[in-house]
């Protein structure tokens, strides 16, 4: 690897981790010997000054770390306290209405009802603030249990769980009926 390719690919690390790395991480990430490593990051640390960034790179007790300069701290504070517009995607959807209706509720249940993994969209609502790990099962492995929170309450205006819409058996039927259909359709497709 060329200096220049070394550089970008630990300035690709850092700023990915987003906290401080320990040296002999990001010599191993980079392929090469601890004093090396060292020997560039100093000389990025000087160049980020000399160019005069918004970033720096700071050595903390051996570890280091990309962070923005202070100067810069009210231009973040402008875009970070903007309030963000929180979009679920249909699986999040999906595995949302799974937990809502099925609670407390593994990882493991609701992949077998959507029929795919659902460990990214759990992730995400968890993330939202609208669902929350509320125990674990007494089964093997002792499986994290998700529940809903007061604030999916909140947000999809309903006082109690028992306000939830209630589907009637024949439609629930009707619906692991077509579930079923389509995965078979799919593993007879190969897909």
């Amino acid at each position: 690897m060329k200096i220049r390719e070394i550089e970008a690919a630990l300035e690709a690390v850092l700023f990915t981790m987003g906290q401080a790395v320990p040296l002999a991480s990001l010599a191993r990430s980079v392929e090469q010997d601890q004093e090396k490593t060292e020997k560039l990051l100093h000389e990025m640390m000087d160049r980020y000054e000399e160019e005069d960034r918004g970033i720096r790179l700071l050595e903390l007790s051996g570890s280091f770390q990309l962070c923005t300069k202070k100067e810069y701290y009210e231009n973040l504070i402008r875009v970070a306290s903007e309030p963000k517009k929180q979009e679920l995607s249909e699986a999040a959807l999906e595995t949302l209405s799974i937990i809502a209706y099925k609670q407390p509720v593994t990882k493991a249940e609701i992949q077998r009802i959507r029929g795919v993994a659902s460990d990214h969209a759990v992730n995400r609502l968890v993330e939202f603030g609208l669902v929350c790990e509320v125990g674990r099962l007494d089964a093997p492995g002792r499986p994290i249990l998700f529940a809903t929170t007061e604030e999916f309450l909140r947000r999809f205006g309903v006082g109690s769980l028992e306000e939830l819409p209630r589907l009637d058996d024949e439609k629930i039927r009707t619906f692991e009926r077509e579930a079923a259909e389509e995965v078979e359709g799919q593993l007879t497709l190969g897909v």
